[in-house]
């Protein structure tokens, strides 16, 4: 992996995204943090701070659905297209496309949030960047 920026002052990373960043070189800076004693787990923390200000791409999905090229073009305003998800069944949270968390839509200041209700653990969001 080459060093993407030679400015890695406090507050900046030398990834410019995800994809920069080596997982194992991660995994590995995770599972001395969950090692040794508090002072030393302090001490641990601070080497993931190289990966904080990375920007991920967040999506809410609604559901999914396959469709025929054909079906595709006939497509026009007030069509519908059938979802896999049943109404009231909580969304997809995904970070780059993976899984981690699922929640309920809610109104935030008259715009769309969401409001998690469950909550991938640390490890296993570590385990499905793999």
């Amino acid at each position: 992996m080459t060093d993407q920026t030679t400015n890695t002052g406090e507050g900046k990373s030398k990834y410019k995204s995800i994809e920069d960043v080596d997982i194992y070189e991660v995994k590995k800076l995770a599972d001395q943090i969950r090692v040794g004693d508090d002072a030393l787990n302090k001490l641990k923390v601070q080497n993931l701070d190289f990966i904080l200000d990375i920007p991920l791409k967040v999506t809410v999905e609604l559901g999914r659905t396959s469709v025929m090229v054909k079906d595709l073009l006939q497509l026009g305003q007030g069509s519908v297209l059938e979802l896999d998800k049943l109404a009231g069944e909580p969304l997809e949270i995904l970070v780059n496309g993976k899984l981690v968390a699922k929640g309920e839509v809610v109104v935030v200041n008259e715009k769309f949030g969401i409001r998690l209700v469950d909550v991938i653990s640390p490890i296993e969001r570590i385990e499905k960047l793999r």
